[in-house]
């Protein structure tokens, strides 16, 4: 009976052992994993040395805490081998292909760019000479990802009013023979229960996939956004899916908030490493009060929305023909207007775009929505002093085109880099 008793307690032992180092890991894995992101945002395609270098320890102390996250090893592994470290790089991979990584198996390359970076004094499109200015190419497809969350599957995010509507107001003007001009099996619209973190991330891929250097893509994005802030670890920005949980406002579950949400470091280096498009616009509309400009206030609690940082907006223009509209400043938020029964920077946009017919330049569209949007808001929120400022970021080849350039039309003036 007493060996009994013995033999009982030595394997309850060993159990609690093992639940503690379960327990153990489950506690430092979040973390590990938020170290990755943190590299990845530290050290995008045109990092410095010592950028990579930074990311480099991120990435040491992610795997160092978290043995088992095959991703901190395979972005080791790509690191190491970008600043010569030939043997570090060779140990990082296997270890990747050790306990497995999903970035490898995707062949997620986040330290190269998807366009050619634009050389000064170089502008056109493919078919050019170096130097020769503006030249002809055509548009060979057209594609888009539009997403829109209005409501969420935890309670504790409030829900917004018109993003929703926003998405398939905007979808609806892509698909329109007379103004996008995209065919309507190439609009893919994520909408409330249908756009989760893992549904987004497929489409992402999709729209990698699918469009090539000449193609055209649009990406346009409207929920709540996270300030760094909310991120004790890594001071990322994330964006709020459907399936996002945070259990509080008050007190947001930061692991969680990992777990379920999305970065958008994700997103820059979808747009900046993995979309090969030359004429590519990303709209985020990606920092939403909980209500309208009249009758709502900031999201709930202590958790407050926030716009995609100028760093974000600077990665995610990397390369060349990209066009990156985000509705506000940073340190603003992007309100709704139960009048227009709108985002004030969407309602603009469709209204402006539909005016020309989508055959004005992106950037003079953005200009005229810019002073719209300012001047509605600053009125609309005269008693409260609110300011909208909706900003624009361009890779440095200038790149600007019209939404509404037909599929095997010939167009003058696209600019992205001549083939060497």
């Amino acid at each position: 009976m007493d060996a009994r008793w013995w033999v009982a307690g030595l394997l309850a032992a060993i159990s609690c052992a093992t639940a503690g180092a379960q327990a153990t890991r489950e506690e430092k894995c979040p973390a590990s994993k938020d170290l990755v992101v943190q590299a990845l945002e530290t050290a995008g395609p045109q990092g410095t040395p010592k950028n990579f270098a930074d990311a480099l320890q991120l990435l040491k102390r992610a795997s160092s805490m978290c043995s088992e996250s095959g991703d901190a090893w395979y972005y080791r592994s790509l690191i190491e081998r970008r600043l010569g470290n030939a043997g570090a790089a060779t140990f990082s991979i296997e270890q990747a292909k050790l306990v497995g990584s999903d970035a490898m198996t995707q062949g997620l390359q986040p330290f190269t760019l998807a366009t050619p970076a634009a050389t000064p004094g170089r502008r056109g499109t493919g078919d050019a000479t170096a130097g020769s200015g503006v030249n002809k190419s055509t548009v060979a497809q057209k594609w888009a990802l539009v997403i829109g969350i209005t409501k969420f599957s935890d309670r504790a995010l409030p829900p917004l009013q018109f993003t929703a509507a926003d998405a398939n107001s905007f979808a609806a003007l892509l698909g329109d023979p007379a103004l996008g001009k995209f065919p309507k099996d190439h609009i893919h619209t994520l909408t409330d229960e249908k756009a989760t973190t893992r549904a987004i991330k497929q489409q992402l891929n999709w729209i990698a996939r699918m469009a090539g250097p000449n193609d055209m893509v649009v990406i346009y994005l409207a929920t709540h956004g996270t300030p760094r802030t909310t991120d004790k670890v890594g001071q990322l920005n994330y964006i709020l899916t459907y399936d996002t949980v945070l259990k509080s406002t008050e007190t947001p579950d930061q692991d969680a908030l990992y777990a379920t949400a999305l970065p958008m470091v994700d997103l820059s280096n979808a747009v900046a490493t993995r979309v090969h498009a030359l004429r590519t616009l990303v709209v985020l509309d990606t920092c939403y009060s909980g209500g309208s400009l009249k009758n709502g206030n900031l999201m709930m609690g202590k958790l407050k929305n926030a716009a995609p940082s100028p760093a974000t907006l600077q990665r995610m223009s990397e390369g060349s023909g990209r066009i990156i509209f985000a509705a506000s400043r940073d340190d603003q938020e992007s309100l709704e207007s139960v009048d227009l029964r709108h985002g004030y920077f969407t309602y603009y946009l469709l209204k402006r775009l539909t005016e020309s017919k989508g055959m004005t330049p992106l950037t003079q569209v953005f200009n005229t929505v810019q002073k719209d949007v300012s001047d509605r808001v600053a009125k609309d929120g005269a008693e409260d002093h609110l300011q909208q400022n909706p900003v624009m970021e361009q890779s440095k080849d200038d790149a600007d085109f019209a939404l509404g350039i037909a599929t095997g039309a010939q167009v003058a003036g696209v600019a992205f880099p001549p083939k060497p």
